[in-house]
């Protein structure tokens, strides 16, 4: 069966996070290769790099649950979107399930488990992409945000619902478990879920005990993208940065006291709660607010090193592999996923307790790391790498791809359909 359509299915049709931006990537790429691509998403507007001929947009056009002024109706619909799940059945009814594919980057944010029982139908190949920890943990991230760690608790049970890790407050937990109760059950996820793929080694192992035991998982990394720029000669530097969201799981204050102790400089960009905490902590802290992404590879070739200090798993972030990819060397927690890519004393550090100061520690001994060639990582990350990636896991899935089907063309003497990458 020649695989022709792939529909993505994206909480969010505008980049506004790790996840839009890998499903709006893909979806680019697929159209380039030749297939035609429909990107199905709650939210938009649409992202200027879905606008190609072989493209086609499906929006819901609803409010995002944070922003909508109506919060019951948020919280019903978070539950069960039942818009989503009339209009996704709708797409699939103008589609041939020979040779169309579902390829879903995520539900949790806008379009509810409702769309679970779509995409656990037997009579179509799905494939869904973790890009976080929903489809086990009612907050998504295994982190206790009171506590400030790493949460061990199984999902949904006894001790899960005896604590309150929420960000916000207990009701809110209270809703997210209601949210999964209703996704394991009625949603069917991740139960029905046949194929599955994981973004970091580090995610595969926390999420392997709660994903249906039949199911295939495979190995596709996100893409990275970055200007034609020389790679950075960070040794030349004395920049320890920062970038990314303020916010306490993400371990910005700790940065900030160990740059203090370590008696480096500490330049973040981003911005978020923790900002005041963030000075208070560390007066010569220079903090510059958000800024554009041409900006951020300013900072970058200034770095000395990227200090990634998050203190729960991450799925796998953009952020350290794009500076890697630069030649700036990463300073990371061995807990986190960033630290898979990083070569100790080669790309970066790696530390083993999340506290200051062993980070402080980290910080003074990077100042000997040597340059290097970010050529290898380029190549591993390339978006033509991801493309063959993501194409390999369709083919498992028992599709022929467009070439496999334009080489039985050609030996047949029919017209060989437009040519695509295979």
């Amino acid at each position: 069966m020649e695989l022709r359509t792939i529909l993505v299915i994206s909480d969010f049709a505008v980049m506004n996070g790790g996840q839009a931006k890998v499903a709006i990537d893909s979806a680019r790429l697929l159209a380039e290769a030749g297939y035609e691509v429909i990107f199905f998403a709650a939210l938009g507007p649409a992202d200027p790099a879905l606008i190609h001929p072989r493209i086609r947009v499906e929006l819901l056009d609803q409010p995002d649950m944070l922003s909508d002024p109506n919060r019951l109706r948020a919280m019903i619909r978070g539950l069960w979107n039942r818009k989503a799940r009339a209009r996704l059945e709708a797409v699939l009814g103008r589609c041939d399930p020979a040779q169309t594919l579902m390829h879903c980057h995520g539900f949790a944010k806008a379009l509810s488990p409702a769309i679970g029982p779509v995409l656990t139908r037997p009579d179509w190949r799905v494939v869904f992409t973790m890009h976080e920890y929903f489809l086990a943990c009612p907050n998504g991230g295994f982190y206790d945000y009171r506590r400030g760690e790493i949460c061990h608790r199984h999902p949904l049970g006894p001790a899960c619902l005896a604590s309150n890790c929420d960000m916000r407050r207990a009701s809110h937990k209270a809703w997210r478990v209601l949210r999964q109760i209703v996704a394991r059950g009625p949603g069917r996820l991740p139960g029905g879920l046949r194929d599955v793929i994981f973004i970091s080694q580090t995610q595969r192992r926390v999420m392997a005990p709660y994903l249906p035991p039949g199911a295939r998982l495979h190995h596709v990394p996100n893409p990275i993208t970055l200007p034609d720029l020389e790679p950075v000669r960070a040794s030349a530097n004395d920049i320890f940065l920062f970038v990314g969201r303020l916010s306490p799981e993400k371990g910005a204050v700790q940065f900030a006291k160990a740059a203090r102790i370590g008696g480096v400089r500490a330049r973040f960009v981003g911005d978020g709660p923790e900002a005041a905490k963030i000075r208070a902590q560390n007066p010569d802290a220079e903090l510059v607010g958000w800024v554009s992404p041409q900006t951020v590879q300013d900072e970058l070739s200034r770095a000395r090193a990227l200090v990634f200090p998050s203190l729960w798993y991450e799925g796998q972030p953009l952020v350290p592999l794009e500076a890697m990819a630069r030649g700036v060397p990463v300073i990371a927690g061995n807990w986190s996923a960033a630290a898979e890519a990083v070569r100790p004393g080669e790309t970066g550090l790696l530390y083993d307790r999340p506290d200051a100061e062993t980070l402080a520690r980290s910080l003074v001994a990077a100042r000997g790391l040597p340059d290097f060639d970010p050529a290898p990582l380029q190549e591993e990350l390339s978006p033509a790498r991801h493309l063959a990636r993501l194409l390999g896991v369709y083919r498992e899935m028992g599709f022929a791809l467009r070439c496999e089907a334009e080489g039985r063309s050609s030996e047949s003497g029919e017209a060989m359909p437009e040519a695509a990458s295979c």
